[in-house]
């Protein structure tokens, strides 16, 4: 299962390569087996980054032992990313991502099934929200398999799924991304309301009288978010 998971990447010559979170180095050691990849990992606890360096002394220079959500741009220049991303903090990494997003050419990550298919899911579905808009403005998301718990030791009590994200180039021309992420996150937040009602105190209130406000935020796609911002721009 390392292996299919690592095998999802796009390889090229001079790939920029970081992994998240490499732990015990179940994916780490395939990694590091690329003689064409500049590869780092992002490594938060000690113990895990001195038995990676005992282990796979190839790893040297290598591993930063950071917090991924506080750590710096770990390249300049483009650089892609894959990770079996805790599943405790998978989603602030993915907004670190976002934050990241014009140098992240492609994220190859696994997390809990139920936050893959978050991300992965549709408008109109009870589990699209506010990664599933965000990510999918920016990456082209793809769900590529489920991971059977019974590859883990011990079988964890979830399941688990692979997710390949791939940068889209800012497709629909986001020219202020904090500005959209303030503007999804609030029509989710109160999800069972109109947007009338969820955006009351975030948009001017010239856009509340606009058709699209009679609607929830499940039911709006991404390119109605971002006219929905560019409405909201051209208010302000």
């Amino acid at each position: 299962m390392c292996r299919k998971i690592v095998a999802q990447l796009s390889r090229r010559d001079g790939l920029q390569l970081l992994e998240v979170g490499p732990g015990g180095g179940a994916i780490t050691k395939y990694l590091l087996e690329w003689t064409d990849t500049s590869y780092k990992a992002i490594e938060v606890d000690l113990e895990k980054v001195d038995y990676l360096h005992r282990t796979w002394p190839a790893i040297a220079g290598k591993v930063i032992h950071s917090d991924i959500l506080k750590a710096e741009v770990p390249f300049s220049g483009h650089f892609s990313v894959i990770g079996n991303f805790p599943y405790n903090i998978s989603s602030p990494i993915l907004f670190r991502m976002l934050e990241w997003e014009s140098q992240v050419d492609e994220i190859i990550g696994m997390f809990q099934k139920e936050v893959a298919q978050r991300v992965a899911a549709g408008p109109g579905s009870r589990t699209y929200g506010i990664l599933s808009v965000l990510m999918q403005a920016f990456f082209r998301v793809e769900y590529l398999f489920d991971v059977h718990e019974n590859c883990f030791t011990p079988p964890p009590k979830v399941k688990s799924g692979v997710l390949r994200c791939t940068n889209m180039g800012n497709p629909y021309g986001i020219t202020d991304k904090r500005k959209f992420i303030i503007l999804v996150k609030a029509a989710f937040n109160q999800r069972r309301k109109t947007l009338r009602n969820a955006l009351k105190s975030t948009v001017p209130a010239a856009l509340l009288s606009e058709p699209i406000m009679d609607k929830r935020a499940e039911q709006l796609s991404v390119r109605d978010f971002v006219d929905l911002l560019n409405k909201y721009n051209g208010a302000a």
